[in-house]
């Protein structure tokens, strides 16, 4: 190979991807030489990773917050100045700022009244637990014993209750737990359910008055009868339409 081929003869492409040494001059005079390597032809230049500061975000807060803080005191800044300035103008609108308050919380109130008694005139009757589920029956007939004269009324029915769907007070202060069975008409509640909430109802949730609820109607013979035994009172669609409408429990709902 003469000199002429050995000076054209192109570098091979192994020679191209090696490493090659470049010197260069820091700024401070130092002299140094840095490696490199040659990139591959073709290959995108890989842009060098930007990483966040980890306290930029909490910079960014900080600086929200102080912001804020900017903000809330020129304006309190700002009203100061104004009443200092204009006392009787700050006086008048303090006033009518009041009023305008009170007139808001008595029309809250009032709407509130209406809602509680038109609530309460509904809740009169028995027919509107036909259409209820069981956790709406049990509001509804917390609602009844609230306005009965019933204190610390607790609804606490659902998965793991033992049985107690309702808590209270009653108003001679002895301890109520209730059970509501909400059901179709033709659905009598047997014997099986008045011993199961027997078994609970002062063992595990200290009852003095345990109560069996139901929009229906018990099976005759020994389920009222099991339930006399054990102490248990059963209200049923007749005994519940008239506790609901007059609002005062009817004869024998409270055991002396």
């Amino acid at each position: 190979m003469s000199d002429v081929e050995v000076r054209l003869r192109l570098p091979s492409t192994r020679e191209r991807l090696m490493p090659y040494v470049r010197p260069h001059v820091r700024k401070n005079g130092a002299r140094v030489r840095g490696h490199y390597r040659r990139r591959r032809p073709g290959a995108a230049r890989r842009r060098p990773d930007v990483r966040r500061p980890s306290g930029s975000r909490s910079s960014g807060a900080s600086g929200l917050v102080l912001l804020l803080g900017a903000l809330t005191l020129g304006l309190i800044v700002i009203v100061v100045d104004f009443v200092r300035r204009h006392p009787y103008w700050s006086a008048f609108l303090v006033i009518i700022v009041l009023v305008a308050g009170a007139a808001v919380l008595v029309a809250v109130s009032r709407h509130r009244a209406r809602e509680r008694a038109e609530q309460a005139e509904r809740d009169r009757l028995i027919s509107v637990t036909d259409a209820m589920s069981g956790g709406e029956f049990e509001q509804w007939f917390a609602r009844i014993l609230d306005a009965s004269g019933f204190r610390d009324v607790r609804v606490c029915g659902g998965a793991g209750d033992r049985g107690a769907d309702i808590t209270a007070l009653a108003p001679d202060g002895r301890r109520v737990v209730v059970q509501c069975k909400r059901h179709s008409l033709n659905h009598r509640v047997g014997s099986a359910a008045i011993q199961r909430f027997a078994g609970t109802c002062r063992e595990i949730h200290r009852g003095e008055i345990c109560m069996i609820v139901t929009n229906g109607f018990f099976t005759t013979g020994d389920g009222v009868e099991l339930a006399r035994q054990l102490s248990i009172t059963l209200v049923d669609r007749r005994v519940l339409e008239m506790w609901a409408w007059t609002g005062v429990p009817p004869t024998g709902v409270l055991p002396r």
